[in-house]
């Protein structure tokens, strides 16, 4: 059994906080070989959410996880969707985007798509709006969903 768990920066616990840190950068900077600053500051922002899932109890077990801000424009921006290696194909992230999209249906929803997976955002009703630009050397393209 998996649980989704959704929490502000002020209510995580420090070995929670630190295991979410711990896989964004294990699969971000290490294994896709990025040295750019992963903790960028929005993580402690007031609106933000952390989302991540775990098969047990254990909340610092995190097998897949992504954030979302509160944008200056009131829009939804999702980042950082990350699925540790041991768990992907499972539909973790899948159900992560999901209940992000739950945080407020309303609210316009942006994203930066590493460009390969376009088309599995676009099931969740994403569109490209910009053209595709490299951000560490991988191919991006910016997201939204009105």
């Amino acid at each position: 059994m998996t649980t989704i768990h959704n929490e502000s920066f002020a209510d995580l616990a420090p070995d929670v906080l630190y295991a979410l840190l711990k896989l964004r950068v294990d699969v971000f900077v290490v294994e896709q070989s990025c040295a750019y600053p992963e903790l960028d500051g929005r993580d402690n922002e007031p609106g933000t959410r952390h989302l991540w899932v775990t098969a047990g109890a254990d909340p610092a077990a995190p097998l897949a996880y992504l954030r979302v801000l509160t944008e200056s424009d009131g829009s939804m921006r999702i980042g950082r969707v990350v699925t540790a290696r041991k768990a992907r194909g499972e539909g973790h992230a899948k159900r992560l985007m999901a209940a992000a999209l739950e945080i407020d249906p309303a609210a316009p929803t942006v994203l930066d798509a590493q460009s390969h997976l376009v088309g599995w955002y676009s099931r969740f009703g994403f569109e490209a709006y910009g053209p595709e630009y490299l951000e560490d050397g991988i191919p991006h393209t910016p997201m939204r969903r009105a």
